[in-house]
């Protein structure tokens, strides 16, 4: 018989190889951020009303709602560790969620046009079984080019960000748009702060850098 892990002297909490992964999110682009990790985990929609509160500030909303998804999904799987992400675009203190259309996407590429926005992208890990949960925010600042209407109409005709906050992907023909990004997590405009999430993965019990089993 195998021995039981022993807990990590920081966190108190045994490491758990098979505990189950799950991203409480149907994003294609935070699902192919956390493949990079090369750790099985499962995809689960969270039920969550993403409406913001009155006079929420954009931290406090990506914040709230990442972990709001998080203990949706964790509610229904309390064995599993869950991650939950958001991200509000906050233009001088007010949030820009996702377009959902092209006229949308104009006017938020208008008002962002040489401006410096902040992408507030907020991480949440949660295992009910456990009483784990934890939270954490990147913000990354980007500075916009002054966009005239033909660069913002070509370039949604290109790529048709229009599931993206702020309208513009960074990993594609967005980055095009702007003049500079600053940030200490290299994934969160992407959607996912994967530094982040390691972290709060780690102290939550899993494993992501497991010693490889050698076939038989």
């Amino acid at each position: 018989m195998n021995p039981a892990p022993l807990p990590d002297a920081r966190t108190g909490i045994a490491p758990i190889a098979k505990r189950p992964l799950i991203l409480g999110s149907t994003s294609p682009y935070r699902r192919e951020l956390l493949q990079r990790l090369q750790t099985p985990f499962e995809v689960v929609s969270p039920d969550v009303d993403e409406s913001p509160l009155s006079g929420e500030a954009p931290a406090t909303l990506a914040r709230r709602l990442a972990l709001a998804k998080a203990r949706a999904v964790a509610a229904n799987f309390p064995e599993a560790v869950v991650i939950g992400s958001d991200q509000v675009a906050d233009l001088q203190g007010q949030p820009l969620g996702k377009p959902g259309n092209h006229a949308n996407a104009v006017i938020q590429l208008r008002r962002m046009s040489g401006q410096s926005v902040v992408f507030q992208t907020a991480v949440a890990v949660v295992c009910l079984q456990t009483g784990f949960e934890q939270t954490d925010l990147a913000a990354v600042k980007v500075q916009f080019r002054t966009l005239s209407d033909e660069d913002i109409e070509n370039y949604l005709q290109a790529e048709q960000p229009y599931d993206c906050a702020g309208s513009a992907k960074s990993e594609g023909l967005g980055i095009a748009l702007l003049e500079a990004i600053e940030n200490d997590d290299p994934t969160a405009l992407v959607g996912l702060p994967l530094i982040r999430t390691c972290r709060m993965l780690r102290a939550a019990g899993i494993a992501l850098l497991p010693a490889r089993q050698e076939p038989a």
